[in-house]
């Protein structure tokens, strides 16, 4: 069994091969941090890691699709087949995986591979593909997967009919681990199918005798008492099945077909009485099962052995009542399957919280028809296609939902629109008030006359007005008339004046470097800011041009996603329809299979009645002579 944990396991093993700063993920067990480049990218693998699938492959093709995952190709496309492969998607898995496998990739990592896919082919039934990845194995496995890759080969040398080699590869298995007592249990099973009886029966009966210490050994040892028990009925050694059949536990999956054998088994020895009590244990189970219905059969016949022909007959009409109403409920459930409400059951409770290959059902559908179930879900096919049809019915609904969506992205766009026509207007009347030329213009003639002052050294050009309107204060009192008398006085405040005149003029010259440089600077920081200006004018104009158009675009865009979803949805129901028959057929198949056994043992059991009758009426009519 594939579980989600060895395809976890595998997908990182893979890693391994294909990033070098995550390369000691195959040699330990404690995994360095995967370092994650795209965000697209650690998006995908949030949904992976939360067991979220369907939204994690929508992300990851929609990001392959975009190229954004430019620096995890390679891991990303693994990543896409374990995706695949959750959702039953072998071929598509097993393509993507030898495909990575022909780069050059540590061989360590490849043999790990295709040991994998090995796995992989052969529970998918491809038992040929499943022989040529483990033949391209190459190396040595670890001890564990190498363990597991030879059980592997055994199991496909059984499968194929080669039982001689799975012998010679099984018998000298080696340690007394779990793997060791299932190597046990498929050479007995070889050696049984070859006709070995005697040589099968050491072996079975060791490991039906073994203390198991789990649920899975337990299980086991079960099942090799019962294939020793009937292996032994069947080749005439009815006195020797009884033992490993009564090994078997009473409540366990293989009780029933183990009291039948134990039945059986006394009957052959002409102990009729003692076949009676497993049989009549076998009578209080439930009737689908065929071990109960052959053992409905096999009551009156031992009782009739017994010359207990009343009960016999009455066990008869018994058991040919119980097949007619069973089979009345047959019909009535075929009539409910072919109707597709049946299917429609699994799923209307469930709120579809998980998909893939690993969805398991927790409860079974309420009504007559469940009981059913069980044995529909014992089988593989069935389980395999009814998680495609209940992934199928995800992918409606969640199509049905981003339908109705779709109002809501066209109210948006429609509130987007609105919004732009409302404020054109003012942005346009804003841009017109904007003289960006005549600002420009303004600049370069600053630039120039502050060329011409440096030039001229003209300090008093950068004078502030304080110091320009104390200098106009000064050379206006200069040319004071008064001032002019050839008198002391006026001597004094020329002087005065020329001072002050000085000290003015020399504070200007000390600052004209440091003005000069501060004003030149501010100049060009306008000037920048007028270039970003510009530019930013070009690409509101670009904005204002090319927004309509980006409007029409996502407008056909939305509007054109309703007839695109209606189209999938179409085609998923269709698929649906499909995959609905395709279960009818195998729920109907095995339903009729059921049917036709209870119509044979029906016909057995009026057979027999009659011929009870014909032995009664034959004792009648020679005690009156």
């Amino acid at each position: 069994m594939i579980t989600r944990c060895s395809i976890v396991a595998f997908c990182f093993v893979f890693l391994a091969s294909v990033m070098p700063t995550t390369s000691a993920l195959a040699a330990k067990d404690d995994p360095e941090p995967i370092v994650i480049k795209d965000a697209h990218y650690g998006e995908v693998l949030y949904y992976f890691f939360q067991e979220d699938y369907f939204p994690a492959i929508v992300r990851l093709l929609a990001a392959q699709n975009r190229s954004q995952l430019e620096d995890h190709v390679d891991q990303a496309e693994l990543l896409k087949g374990g995706l695949y492969l959750s959702y039953g998607h072998h071929l598509e898995a097993a393509e993507i995986f030898e495909r990575l496998l022909a780069d050059n990739v540590n061989p360590e990592i490849r043999d790990r591979t295709w040991f994998f896919l090995a796995k992989i082919w052969r529970q998918r039934g491809y038992l040929d593909k499943s022989q040529q990845a483990l033949d391209n194995i190459e190396g040595e496995l670890p001890k564990n997967l190498q363990r597991e890759a030879t059980m592997l080969q055994a199991q496909l040398l059984i499968d194929g009919g080669d039982y001689g080699q799975a012998i010679a590869l099984l018998q000298d298995w080696k340690g007394k681990t779990e793997w060791s007592r299932y190597a046990q249990f498929n050479l007995g099973v070889a050696l049984v199918r070859s006709g070995h009886i005697e040589a099968a029966a050491d072996i079975l009966d060791e490991l039906g005798d073994i203390d198991p210490w789990n649920e899975e050994l337990t299980s086991l040892r079960d099942k090799a008492n019962l294939a020793l028990g009937y292996a032994l009925l069947q080749s005439g050694q009815p006195h020797l099945a009884k033992r490993p059949l009564q090994r078997v536990r009473l409540e366990g999956p293989f009780s029933n077909k183990a009291l039948l054998g134990v039945g059986w088994a006394d009957a052959e020895l002409d102990r009729y009485d003692r076949a009676l009590v497993p049989w009549m244990e076998l009578r209080g189970r439930d009737l689908l099962d065929s071990a109960v219905q052959e053992s409905m059969l096999a009551i009156p016949y031992a009782m009739a052995q017994l010359d207990s022909i009343s009960q016999a007959a009455d066990h008869y009409l018994n058991a040919i009542e119980a097949f007619y109403e069973e089979t009345n409920r047959i019909d009535r459930t075929i009539g409910h399957i072919e109707s597709g409400q049946f299917f429609d059951d699994f799923i209307s409770d469930d709120p579809l919280d998980s998909t893939g290959w690993y969805w398991r059902m927790e409860e079974l559908p309420e009504g007559p028809e469940a009981r059913y179930l069980f044995h529909l879900l014992a089988t593989h096919e069935f389980q395999e296609g009814l998680k495609n049809y209940r992934d199928l019915n995800y992918l409606w609904n969640n199509l049905d939902n981003w339908q109705q969506s779709i109002e809501v992205f066209s109210n948006m766009l429609e509130t987007r629109r609105l919004a732009y026509q409302e404020r054109l207007p003012e942005v346009e009347a804003t841009l017109e008030r904007a003289d960006l030329d005549g600002m420009v213009d303004r600049k370069l003639e600053y630039d120039s006359l502050l060329n011409d002052i440096e030039q001229s050294d003209d300090w008093l050009a950068l004078a502030d007005k304080r110091e320009f309107e104390m200098w106009g204060e000064i050379t206006g009192l200069e040319n004071t008339p008064a001032l002019r008398a050839n008198i002391p006085e006026a001597d004094e405040v020329r002087d005065k004046i020329a001072l002050l005149k000085g000290v003015l003029q020399w504070d200007l010259e000390k600052d004209f470097k440091n003005r000069l440089w501060h004003i030149r600077r501010d100049l060009r920081q306008t000037g920048e800011a007028l270039v970003e200006t510009q530019r930013s004018r070009r690409q509101v104009d670009q904005s204002m041009r090319q927004q309509p158009l980006e409007f029409e675009a996502l407008s056909k865009r939305v509007y054109g996603l309703e007839p695109r979803i209606e189209g999938m949805k179409m085609r998923v129901e269709d698929s649906m329809a499909v995959q609905r028959a395709f279960l009818q057929t195998i729920a109907v198949g095995e339903l009729q299979a059921q049917k036709q056994r209870l119509d044979i043992y029906t016909v057995q059991a009026r057979f027999a009645l009659a011929a009870i009758y014909d032995r009664a009426a034959t004792v009648g009519e020679a005690s009156i002579q």
